[in-house]
């Protein structure tokens, strides 16, 4: 019995090797009756064999100018073969244009294998241990819509397989170069410039780019000293500061249009025609920043007076409410204009496309570093809008921060700016001053007490006391004060060396409330040093080592 479980065994395991073995053994290809009958046998000394070597025989062939043999390289299965001599070399020669101009080529994926398994992938990775029949070389965008590169590995009946580009892509080579070959205005160029002349360009490009950098710095200095002139012109403060604050975008959009336009008329080739795009989509989401940074900024301050000095009346609450959601607002515009721009900038550069799975896993560890180091600066971002949306500080607020009295001047992205009594200016991480406890005057109700505390002898009649803060009341500004039932004087306190007596001072307007209450107790103890002096017993007679 025993045997014959371990003969069932070896007979099971013989047959999942076998089956392994055929897995194994079954290559991934494209079975076709014929492949380019038109143009005859390939050179003998064509390889095709892998991607890699596909990709090396058509730059080969191309330096060489021999586009008849580099159509071998071409699925030509939907042109009849009759026409196969004559328009092959045509295609190839097109082919090879377009990915000089407009491909990145990655030659880390194009492996050298015949059966383009990645052996170095990961078992994370879509295509590990998985042997392939088709590669994406490139992606190209015509009309909004995608044109794929592929190579297809092709077998015709018992012959080895081969690596061609697809029919697919062969079909799509006319539009594509239609759009990304040589325009017209190039085609009129003479013939010495354009040959290649070195870093994979021709002499046309390698003058034409400084050339076009050149044209866009003169286009931008025109336009900035056209809106210099239209903003010395203008009549009216709030006009001239739009044109000026509209120069430096307005300047960076005419050079970003200025290379677009140049880099349309002429198609550029090579790492050139990837990194104009990207280019060109960052100086336009940088102009349409600064823009709004700039010009609506002005805008907001001519509809909302940000001005604290006008935001500190007791009656403008709406004002400062207002004036602190339209700062957030102006933020969010501009991390959204970020967040867009970084998008558009992303679509544009097309080199994203080609590096797949390794690129966005590199984004991702490099996201991950970036967003470690940059935590503190997007957690006061957070807590800046969180300001905003509880209304827990307001721009023109009077508060009071680890004992400085101060005003709110400006909520920013990472910092509170606070102006105190005395015209300095505190700059405070976001973070921290949310974290920190803090007195807010003016939020709610404007009205607050402000305690005015005095040593007095033992002797010290208070009703007395009480009759001088009243008179004091009457000699001050009405305004800032509340309603007189509401001022107090109390005994707080009292020790060996007297008593203390606190005048409550009731302020109608927090923003003055501090001053008023400097104001009132020079006239308190003005008005006692006179009692002293008509010798009534005021103030107890201390040393300084007893007061100590």
């Amino acid at each position: 019995m025993l045997s014959s479980i371990k003969t069932l065994r070896s007979v099971l395991l013989c047959v999942l090797i076998a089956f392994a073995g055929a897995a194994v053994a079954e290559e991934k290809v494209y079975q076709s009756d014929t492949l380019n009958d038109g143009l005859g046998a390939p050179p003998a000394d064509l390889d095709r064999s892998s991607p890699h070597a596909t990709i090396e025989a058509l730059l080969d062939l191309a330096e060489q100018g021999n586009f008849a043999a580099a159509a071998h390289l071409l699925n030509l299965s939907t042109i009849p073969s009759t026409e196969q001599p004559a328009r092959g070399p045509t295609l190839a020669e097109q082919l090879y244009t377009i990915v000089d101009r407009k491909v990145v080529i990655s030659w880390g994926d194009l492996l050298d294998r015949p059966d383009a398994l990645d052996a170095t992938a990961t078992t994370k990775s879509a295509v590990a241990g998985q042997t392939r029949r088709s590669i994406l070389l490139w992606v190209l965008e015509v009309d909004n819509r995608p044109y794929p590169i592929y190579l297809d590995r092709v077998q015709v009946d018992e012959a080895a397989p081969v690596w061609v580009f697809s029919k697919r892509s062969v079909a799509n080579i006319p539009k594509l170069y239609d759009t990304f070959g040589p325009s017209e205005m190039e085609r009129k160029l003479p013939d010495w410039a354009r040959m290649d002349g070195f870093w994979n360009l021709m002499w046309w490009e390698i003058i034409g780019l400084p050339v076009m950098f050149l044209l866009a710095i003169i286009a931008g200095i025109v336009t900035r000293k056209g809106l210099s002139r239209a903003a010395a012109s203008v009549n009216g403060e709030f006009a001239e500061r739009i044109i000026a604050a509209s120069r430096l975008p307005v300047v960076m959009f005419v050079m970003t249009s200025v290379i677009s336009i140049i880099s349309g008329i002429f198609v550029f080739s090579g790492p050139v025609s990837t990194l104009i795009p990207p280019m060109i989509a960052l100086g336009y989401v940088i102009a349409a920043l600064v823009f709004v940074v700039n010009v609506v900024d002005r805008i907001i301050d001519q509809i909302i007076e940000f001005d604290n000095d006008d935001l500190d009346q007791i009656d403008d609450d709406h004002r400062r409410e207002t004036a602190t959601k339209v700062s957030l607002v102006r933020r969010l515009l501009i991390v959204v204009i970020i967040l867009l721009g970084f998008g558009i900038v992303l679509a544009e550069a097309d080199v994203f496309r080609t590096f797949g799975f390794s690129l966005l896993a590199s984004a991702g560890a490099v996201m991950l570093i970036l967003g470690f180091a940059a935590r503190e600066v997007l957690s006061n971002i957070m807590s800046s809008i969180q300001i905003a949306l509880n209304q827990s500080a307001r721009i023109g607020d009077k508060v009071v921060y680890k004992g400085h009295i101060c005003s709110v001047e400006r909520i920013n992205f990472t910092y509170v700016l606070l102006r105190v009594w005395t015209g300095v200016r505190l700059i405070v991480p976001v973070t921290e001053f949310v974290s920190e406890t803090f007195e807010n005057w003016t939020i709610r109700d404007p009205k607050m007490k402000r305690l005015i505390e005095i040593h007095v002898s033992h002797g010290a009649e208070i009703s007395e006391l009480r009759d001088i803060f009243f008179e004091v009341l009457d000699e001050v500004d009405q305004d800032d004060l509340g309603a007189r039932d509401e001022h107090e004087v109390r005994v707080t306190g009292q020790d060996v060396f007297g008593q203390i007596v606190t005048f409550c001072l009731t302020c109608a307007n927090p923003n003055t409330s501090w001053g008023l209450s400097c104001e009132v107790r020079e006239r308190l103890i003005k008005r006692m040093q006179d009692l002293e002096h008509s010798g009534s017993k005021v103030f107890q007679t201390v040393n300084p080592a007893e007061g100590a």
